[in-house]
Formats: structure tokens, C-alpha cells, sequence
């Protein structure tokens, strides 16, 4: 029976069908899967650049495009288009295999040809350096050398990106950049064929498809059987989020890391499936192995826990990997430890603050000492007066004298001690009672700690995490991205015993956002330095989609009225476009105004819930941008993106009080409006009422 390849970008296609289309497709498919001879439902088209492409009715409007090739079972579905499109694009497509890479590739043919670079000197073209046996070293396919020796600069370049195939274009953008041929192969080998032995250059094959296929992991999904199809086209969105790209699939399925392994990278390069694949990958390698998911979100955990269960089908592998958040597995072991605990509430606690404030006559605000309280003396585990007095405040922009931190060493004494008289503790405290009970019980609980979105952790949670799980091979895989940091929290791994050096990654291709969204939402950052886990400066250089779509549309309302009504109107022409309801998030930065915006759309008959609602309910999914971190949607909107919300005056501390805490502040909400604009993948909506936010571009 002929076996089936779907390609990754058609599940991106499949989510945008209306439900009548999708249907058609799952039938139609369905069908094909499971026939003994499937090529009697291809056409051949009249014209095309490529003999092995082929068409498939799905219903008398739409039509699939079919790789197939000359010998062999296995049919690739590329896509799902209206007729006339599925028709243009068989006739301009070319299917080829990357000579130095062995992966499947596709290009316009068409747009290829078309395209007439700009006039100039032979001698100052873009590659004239460059001999063509280097470029076919890269990958670069002979047939374009002609079109590709024209280029005349980057613009030219960038004009011919969206025909030409990722790695070729990336070869080609690495030399543009200024890299020397061995530093464009060594970028082009990481991303795209990690596996290859350097040492074995020999050209592949470019007539067989099948085992270029294979090699491309990241660009196809192999079905066995229809079962397998329907679960994919069940939760096409969420199946979507599973694939892993060669460069990705190089670090999750490593044999071994001699210790901790750290990935970054920006919004969508991967982190996340990377290190739900290396948690399959670890609880599959040794069935006794505890194996621990977890992240500071407990949101973010949910989801995670999700997504692994469309990873692992097979519940007893399933159930080797237990998933949930930092704060979660504080409690769990302290309750293990003396009865359940009960969680101070933040508002009571801002209340003890402040009479601890006034009774210690400190001209210093409730927030200043519950940051300084946070942030030196729960960060270091201070147990004494005398070791706070002498510690070193780090990140700590107003100076205190002996005399002050006496004064706040009394206030913070002061809070102790009544959350202990009320039986309370926050979040910070139980991780360092946690880890404490850990190291005197000498039982670490898991053999593998895997960590997601892990720059927000507290000290006090990775002291936890060290002690959660023995020194070794494989303790702790760590996926963070320093630009994404929301909370004031700032860890060199060094100081927590964890050593990353020589076992870093950093992916920085984004296969999830499209360039245009990614362009418009990088400047969000501005220009302050950021510092990574590992205590060196972090990049986004190099950071790009290769996707591309719709630029994000930008709304300044002269009412909140009027901001809720075009909300609705744009939630409707998303989901008139096909869009699940489950993949559109609508996001902002205070929980009261997601909640306004949830009832004017529910008053407009769009149904919303709160991001975290399990299961598929067909809903329109809704909360805080903190909320949002390490969550996707096809489609999102964030509202109310205006001065005095974002960034949110309410939460930065004023400059008088402390400088630097200032400046860090700005920065978080910074950070805050980034990370909520790139969990879209296709289409980013963003409005706001009266001033725009000062952190927006410039019209």
C-alpha cells in the first residue's frame, strides 16, 4: 500500500479552510491514504516545470497538489488550494533535492524567471567573488546560478527570497552577510542537515525524493494510516506546533549531554517543541527515569502537558513525564513534607508591607521592600541580619546604608513573622523550604529536569530545580530567551552550580511567526542590553522567518467603545477567513480590560474563554499578556496598547526611588508588549485609545 507525506506547510493551509473545505479534504484524503493504487485519483497538469507534480479533485472548487514520484509509494501532499491556484501553482513549482544538503526542496519557477535584477557592472554584483563551484558547495542549485550571478546587492536579494528554497537562501544570505565559505557552511549544515557528516560531501541523489523526504524531518509528516491522519486533521493548529526542524531535531534527540544543555532563540524558533521532543526522546531512552516538564507559568505548563500528549501517543510512555510548574512542585513537596500550605494573597501581603514600612519609619515604599526582600534576601537565602548587612545588592539601583538595611532587615523580619503566625508563605518561600527538605532528605525526585521559558525563574526556584535532580549526564535541559524576560527575576546559572558552557544552542530561524510580524515586533525592545542565563550578552542577530504574510494592522480608537466594536469586526473577518476560534487569542495588559473586551464580544455574540480552558472548545481564547507567554495562536489581537497601560505606570518604579529599577521596568514592559505580539503566527491586530503607546514605531 502507498505511503503518505504531508508537508508540514499544509496543516498552515488546512486551519485556514472554511469547515465545509476541511471536510471535503478529509474526505478526499482520507481516500487517497487508504487506496491500493492512489495514483488513479492524480491528474497530470498540461503545463508545469516539473514532471512528478500532480493534482487531486477534492471537491469541484478545490484541488490538492501531489508529489509523486517516478519510482516508489510514497505520495507527498504539498497543499490545498481553489482550483485555478492549485493549477498556477503545479505549473510554476520545481521539487528538487539540495545537492550538498540531500533535503527536499521546492521554488518558483515562474516568479524565478521573472524576476529582472537591477542594472550595474558585472564586477560589483552581489557574488562576484564568489565561484560557482562554492555556491553549489552551498546548496545553491546550478540551474540558478545564471539568475542568482545578476543579483546586484541585498535588495535584489531579498526581492527573489520568497521563490527561492529556505536553505538556498540562507546560503546565499550567510555570504551576503559577510561570512567566509566555511562559516556559511557550518550555518547552513546546522540548520538544515545536522546529521550529515561533514567529512561525506558526496552530491545526493537529486532524482530520489523518497530519501529526501526522509532527511527533511522538519518539512514532512510520514502518516501510517488513516487513524493517524484523522488525529492530525483533528487539531491541526496544535499538530502543527509538533514538528521539529533539522536544526531542532539535532538537540532534542543528542544520545547524551555530559550536563545541563541549554537551547535559545528568539519567539518561535522551536524552544518549546525542542524540549518536549527531548522529553519524549529521555522517557523513551529509559523507562525507570523520572522525567520532570516545567516551567514558571503554570498556564504555560497546561499547555505544555497538551502539546506532550499529541507527542506521545502511548500513555504508558505518556506517564513517565510528569508536567508541571515551578511553583506547583514547591507545594507538592512541602505538603509531602507538613500538610498542605496556604499561599499568602498578594494584595494582604502589599498590607503587610506597608506597616512594616511605617513601623520601621522607612522612607522607602511597600514595593521598593518587597523587591528588596525578593530580590537580595530570598534571592540569596539570606538567613541572618549580619549576612544581609554584608551581601552585595546586585541589580539594586538606590544605595541603602548599614543603618537603612538594619531598618529593612527589622521590616522584613516584621512580614516573616506574620506570615508565619497565619500558617501563609508565598511562592519564593516555599521553594527554598522545598529545596531545603530535598537536600536534607538526600532524594532527588526526578533523574531529568527540563525547563521552559526559564529566564523568569527566581533564584530560589533554580536552587529547587538543582535539587530536584542529581548532578549528571542529562540533569537539566534548559530553553530560554532573555528578550522575553517579564518578571524581575535575573539568574547567572553559574551561581546556582549550573554550567552550560560548551553545551549551549542558540536557533534562530523563526518558523512560526512570519518575517513581516517579526519585523514590525523586534524594534518593540528598543535598544537596552540584554544579558542571557549564562551571563553573556544576548543577540537577536540573525533572527528571521522565512515565512511570509500580512503586515500587522495598527487602530488608534478615539473610544474604548469604539476600540470593543472594530475588535469584533476584526474576531469575525478572522473567523470568515476559516480561523479555529480556539486559534485566535485577544490579549492586553490588565485583567480588568480583558475582561471588558470579552463581554463587548460576547455582547457581539463571539464566544471567548480564558486561555487556560482545557480541552478544543470552539472559543476565542483570552487573557493577560503575562498570561500569554509560551502560548501560539494563528491570529491574535492586543488592545488597549496606549500611554499609561503600556507601559503600565502603575507597576514601573519611579526614577526617584531607584534608577536602575526604573530603567529594568522599562524595559520589562517592553519585553511584556513583545512577547504578546509574537505568539501570532499569521495575523497581528493591535489597538489602543487616546495616546499610543510610546514603545510603538512610528508611523
Amino acid at each position: 500500500m502507498a505511503r503518505l507525506a504531508i508537508a508540514r506547510n499544509f496543516l498552515a493551509d488546512y486551519v485556514r479552510l472554511d469547515k465545509e473545505v476541511q471536510s471535503a479534504v478529509d474526505v478526499a484524503v482520507s481516500r487517497f491514504a487508504r487506496h491500493p493504487d492512489p495514483g488513479q485519483y492524480l491528474e497530470k497538469p498540461s503545463q508545469t516545470w516539473d514532471d512528478r507534480i500532480r493534482t487531486m479533485e477534492v471537491n469541484n472548487r478545490w484541488r490538492g497538489v501531489v508529489l509523486a514520484p517516478a519510482t516508489g509509494d510514497i505520495y507527498c501532499l504539498v497543499t490545498v488550494l481553489p482550483q485555478d491556484t492549485a493549477n498556477a501553482y503545479a505549473s510554476s513549482r520545481r521539487f528538487s533535492v539540495n545537492r550538498a544538503l540531500g533535503v527536499l526542496e521546492v521554488r518558483d519557477e515562474e516568479a524565478i524567471n521573472r524576476f529582472q535584477p537591477a542594472a550595474g557592472p558585472a564586477a560589483s554584483r552581489l557574488f562576484a567573488d564568489v565561484s560557482d563551484t562554492a555556491l553549489t558547495g552551498l546548496g545553491v542549485d546550478a540551474l540558478l546560478l545564471p539568475k542568482i550571478r545578476l543579483l546586484a546587492g541585498d535588495t535584489d536579494l531579498e526581492r527573489l527570497q520568497p521563490a527561492l528554497p529556505d536553505a538556498q537562501y540562507a546560503a546565499l544570505h550567510a555570504l551576503a552577510c559577510g561570512m567566509t565559505l566555511d562559516e556559511a557552511r557550518e550555518e547552513i549544515d546546522r540548520l538544515y542537515a545536522p546529521d550529515r557528516n561533514a567529512r561525506d560531501r558526496a552530491p545526493a541523489d537529486p532524482d530520489d525524493l523518497v530519501t529526501a523526504m526522509e532527511r527533511s524531518p522538519g518539512a514532512v509528516a510520514f502518516v501510517s494510516g488513516e487513524e493517524e491522519l484523522r488525529r492530525i486533521l483533528s487539531h491541526p493548529f496544535a499538530q502543527w506546533r509538533t514538528f521539529l526542524h533539522p536544526g531542532q531535531r539535532k538537540i532534542a534527540y543528542r544520545p547524551s549531554y555530559s550536563g545541563p544543555a541549554q537551547v535559545t532563540g528568539g519567539p518561535g524558533t522551536g524552544k518549546t517543541v525542542t524540549v518536549l521532543h527531548r522529553a519524549a526522546f529521555l522517557a523513551g531512552r529509559a523507562p525507570g527515569e523520572r522525567v520532570l516538564v516545567t516551567s514558571f507559568n503554570g498556564i504555560l505548563a497546561d499547555a505544555l502537558a497538551a502539546q506532550l500528549g499529541l507527542l506521545i501517543t502511548d500513555d504508558d510512555l505518556r506517564r513517565r513525564v510528569q508536567v508541571l510548574n515551578v511553583d506547583r512542585l514547591a507545594y507538592a513537596i512541602v505538603r509531602d513534607d507538613r500538610g498542605a500550605p496556604v499561599i499568602a494573597d498578594e494584595r494582604a501581603l502589599h498590607g503587610l508591607w506597608a506597616e512594616a514600612a511605617a513601623a520601621a519609619r522607612l522612607n522607602l515604599t511597600p514595593a521598593f521592600l518587597k523587591n528588596e526582600w525578593e530580590q537580595v534576601i530570598l534571592a540569596q537565602n539570606l538567613g541572618s541580619e549580619r549576612a544581609y548587612l554584608t551581601c552585595l545588592r546586585a541589580g539594586r539601583g538606590r544605595p541603602l546604608s548599614k543603618g537603612q538595611r538594619s531598618q529593612v532587615w527589622e521590616a522584613a523580619e516584621r512580614v516573616r513573622g506574620e506570615l508565619a503566625a497565619a500558617h501563609q508563605s508565598t511562592h519564593l518561600q516555599l521553594a527554598n523550604e522545598a529545596a531545603q527538605l530535598l537536600r536534607q532528605g538526600g532524594a532527588p525526585r526526578y533523574e531529568h529536569i527540563l525547563v521552559d521559558d526559564a529566564q523568569d525563574l527566581h533564584p530560589a526556584q533554580w536552587r529547587l530545580l538543582r535539587a530536584a535532580v542529581p548532578p549528571g549526564p542529562d540533569d537539566l535541559f534548559i530553553a530560554a530567551d532573555p528578550h522575553q524576560r517579564i518578571y524581575n527575576n535575573r539568574v547567572s546559572l553559574a551561581s546556582m552550580r549550573i554550567s552550560v558552557r560548551g553545551r549551549s544552542h542558540r536557533l534562530s530561524l523563526s518558523y512560526r511567526t512570519t518575517q513581516e510580524i517579526l519585523a514590525w515586533a523586534v524594534p518593540l525592545l528598543g535598544a537596552e542590553p540584554v544579558t542571557g542565563l549564562d551571563g553573556e550578552a544576548a543577540s537577536l542577530a540573525g533572527y528571521r522567518s522565512p515565512v511570509h504574510g500580512q503586515a500587522p494592522r495598527l487602530l488608534l480608537a478615539a473610544t474604548r467603545a469604539e476600540e470593543f466594536a472594530a475588535l469584533a469586526d476584526q474576531v469575525r473577518g478572522w473567523l470568515a477567513l476559516g480561523i479555529e476560534p480556539q486559534a485566535i487569542g485577544l490579549t492586553a495588559r490588565s485583567a480588568e480590560l480583558v475582561r471588558e473586551a470579552r463581554a463587548a464580544l460576547q455582547a457581539d455574540g463571539i464566544v471567548t474563554t480564558g486561555l487556560s480552558a482545557r480541552g478544543s472548545a470552539q472559543a476565542v481564547r483570552a487573557g493577560t499578556m503575562h498570561a500569554m507567554k509560551g502560548l501560539e495562536f494563528q491570529a491574535v489581537a492586543v488592545i488597549g496598547v496606549e500611554e499609561g497601560l503600556v507601559p503600565w505606570s502603575a507597576v514601573v518604579t519611579p526614577v526617584s526611588e531607584d534608577p536602575v529599577t526604573h530603567s529594568q521596568d522599562l524595559q520589562r514592559e517592553r519585553c511584556v508588549l513583545f512577547v504578546a505580539c509574537t505568539r501570532a503566527r499569521d495575523h497581528l491586530y493591535v489597538s489602543g485609545t487616546g495616546e499610543l503607546s510610546p514603545f510603538l514605531p512610528p508611523d
